[in-house]
């Protein structure tokens, strides 16, 4: 019980700033973010829940991170954010599809690995500037958050950022007359939104998204469950998450995913000294990320009123081992190094042309130069 909600907390609060930012940037006000924070928690608690109890397995799910860092750079789609809606449902059907149909999956996979960790690193770089131009620009609002991150992070980084929104909630409450909701508003309502689709929508925002949440979250997530003896079965996992994506889309959840870090620490000895009983740690967290999503009202009504660019700071931090670590990652093969470059660059340029956003003319650019190195090379 007790490392389930150790898992839940740092699982929700070191990354809940980066969905609402993520949801912001797309369109969304504050109704459809609550009810997209609120959708993306609840569906993966009952995801984790399902999938732990069937298999008996500590699956740990999540919320997309570095699919939400994605959006929170994406520019609006022409349908608002009934287009990113339709996005979502691309995504999690896609994988869905790569659950049941094995070349969609070698697809996904296909992508090489410097590229798709270049693009990350490179739809975060702006992202992970935002802290210290705060620092700059509201050194008041900005300093006591990333002092406390910086501090904390020190002794124990898994609740570095746990411990810096408490910190940004010290100085939301100094700085703004907030008032705390009234008892019929604490609880989050669902708002349902009919997606619009369309094919901007399917490569802006759904094919990149499902790109970067199988590369970095899902087939991580199966790594790491066979690092520590289990035997996971790939399809029914991500078929899981994936309609777990689906059912969740229409009321603002980006994406549901198999999670990466929170899977260590549900799946190691400190969860329970016998392997077989592990499970219900993630089962314990999926309940209580449940809970979370009940309150996501709340909280969005805290980062509205918020000081100028605590939001982002907060994002921003939280972000940062996610891009040292990809940054490393894209350029550490010399063979791939100059084509990540590449990827990275213009991924992070911000461009957008024919309707499609860098993170894909990124991955275009990127493979272009693998392929004319490897011409020129025959």
């Amino acid at each position: 019980m007790s490392a389930g909600m150790v898992v839940a907390i740092v699982g929700f609060f070191s990354s809940f700033p980066i969905v609402l930012q993520g949801l912001k940037a797309i369109g969304a006000n504050e109704v459809e973010a609550a009810s997209g924070l609120m959708a993306a928690a609840i569906a993966m608690g009952v995801a984790g829940i399902g999938l732990s109890l069937w298999k008996k397995m500590p699956i740990s799910v999540a919320w997309s991170t570095p699919g939400v860092a994605l959006l929170a750079v994406t520019l609006p789609l022409e349908d608002g954010f009934a287009g990113a809606i339709a996005g979502f449902v691309f995504a999690g059907a896609l994988t869905v599809l790569a659950g049941l149909w094995r070349p969609l999956g070698k697809f996904a996979t296909s992508v090489p690995a410097p590229l798709a960790q270049a693009m990350l690193a490179g739809v975060l770089v702006s992202l992970c500037i935002a802290p210290f131009q705060a620092m700059a620009e509201v050194p008041m609002t900005a300093i006591p958050a990333i002092l406390v991150w910086f501090i904390v992070g020190r002794f124990n980084r898994l609740v570095a950022v746990p411990a810096a929104v408490i910190a940004a909630l010290i100085v939301t409450g100094l700085a703004t007359d907030f008032s705390f909701p009234m008892p019929d508003q604490i609880i989050s309502a669902p708002l349902f939104t009919t997606p619009v689709f369309s094919l901007s929508a399917f490569l802006s925002i759904g094919l990149p998204l499902f790109i970067v949440t199988m590369a970095t979250q899902n087939i991580p997530g199966i790594a790491i469950l066979k690092a520590h003896n289990y035997t996971p079965p790939a399809g029914p996992l991500f078929t899981g998450v994936g309609a777990a994506s689906v059912v969740s889309a229409p009321f603002g959840a980006p994406a549901t995913c198999l999670a990466a870090i929170t899977a260590a620490m549900c799946a190691n000895e400190d969860s329970h000294k016998d392997p077989s009983q592990r499970y219900w740690t993630a089962v314990i967290s999926g309940g209580l990320y449940c809970l979370f999503g009940l309150f996501a009202a709340v909280i969005t009504s805290v980062a509205i009123v918020a000081p100028p660019m605590l939001l982002e700071t907060l994002t921003g931090v939280a972000l940062l081992g996610v891009f040292a670590n990809s940054a490393s990652a894209a350029l550490s093969e010399p063979d791939t190094r100059e084509a990540a470059a590449v990827t990275f660059l213009v991924t992070a340029s911000g461009i957008t042309v024919f309707g499609l956003g860098a993170a894909v003319w990124g991955l275009i650019a990127g493979g272009l130069v693998i392929a004319a190195s490897k011409y020129i090379r025959e």
